[in-house]
């Protein structure tokens, strides 16, 4: 059973951006075994877990929250995609599947007030319709909001709200993958393991043949790693080390305030601690936060 708070009644603004597709309908698990990175099929009614689409050469699309809402639907939830473009990759390969996608779910992400819940992988229901993550780290306590279309509480996006957001998912190692960093890096450079996002478990899905195979000859020399700054910061910088040799390349960045500004790159995975790091301003090294893992 998913947990049920009380209705939501403080204001929740809006996070732009994030888009919402349904899955509906009898092959729907199927389905999205068959096409995900992660293990739909252990996935019980009422949870969710970290998932994506991968490239038939293991190279990642799409990265979401996926929530099994129901024996035969489900929820993805994608930070940085329109639900259409979702819905248009998945159509390519629907073939007979017996299922429904749909961008119009109805619902708009917010961020909202803690909900406190015993177990981080179950999906909120609060009494009003609403659905609720908990996406809390060691970073502090944070609750994706998912409120019906019309919600009272649902509030105009704040740009702060918004930055400090996107802030949080970046410290605690959620890439946040804009359209020019799609198809550019496999789960293992991004981490992803860290977020429990894919399986070396279950069958066959486009690119699993590429992540296994880095995953059993320890092929994964790159990783995710978070870097400080001040100044301007943009994704797909080269990230130089000493001497000016490239090491890697900015994934995304986040506005962190005051001038300062933080970064996800993906760099050498034995990277020495006392290299300096450049990237149109000197970097700094900073901890991945973990409990995002799902």
């Amino acid at each position: 059973m998913s947990f049920k708070p009380n209705r939501v009644n403080a204001p929740c603004p809006a996070l732009p951006g994030v888009g919402l597709l349904a899955v509906e309908g009898r092959d729907a698990a199927a389905f999205l075994q068959s096409q995900s990175m992660n293990d739909v099929a252990a996935l019980d009614d009422g949870r969710w877990h970290w998932n994506g689409l991968l490239t038939p050469k293991g190279r990642v699309i799409f990265l979401f929250a996926l929530l099994r809402t129901g024996p035969e639907s489900f929820l993805l939830v994608s930070p940085d995609a329109d639900a259409a473009e979702v819905k248009a990759h998945l159509q390519r390969f629907l073939f007979r599947s017996k299922l429904v996608l749909r961008d119009d779910a109805g619902l708009a992400a917010a961020a909202g007030p803690f909900a406190q819940t015993d177990d981080v992988s179950r999906i909120i229901r609060a009494d009003d319709g609403a659905l609720a993550l908990d996406v809390s780290g060691e970073g502090g306590q944070r609750t994706l909001w998912l409120l019906p279309a019309g919600h009272p509480s649902l509030a105009a996006a704040d740009p702060a709200t918004t930055a400090a957001w996107r802030l949080a998912d970046l410290a605690h190692g959620l890439p946040r993958l804009s359209p020019g960093q799609r198809e550019a890096w496999t789960p293992q450079m991004l981490s992803l393991e860290r977020l429990g996002a894919f399986s070396l478990k279950k069958g066959c899905y486009p690119g699993q043949e590429i992540v296994a195979r880095t995953h059993y000859l320890g092929q994964a020399k790159r990783t995710l790693q978070r870097l400080a700054g001040t100044g301007t910061l943009a994704e797909s910088t080269p990230v130089l080390g000493d001497g000016g040799r490239e090491l890697g390349r900015l994934v995304c960045v986040a506005d962190a305030g005051d001038g300062r500004v933080e970064a996800l790159a993906v760099l050498p995975a034995e990277l020495p601690a006392e290299e300096t790091l450049v990237a149109s301003t000197p970097l700094s090294r900073l901890p991945l936060l973990g409990g995002l893992a799902r």
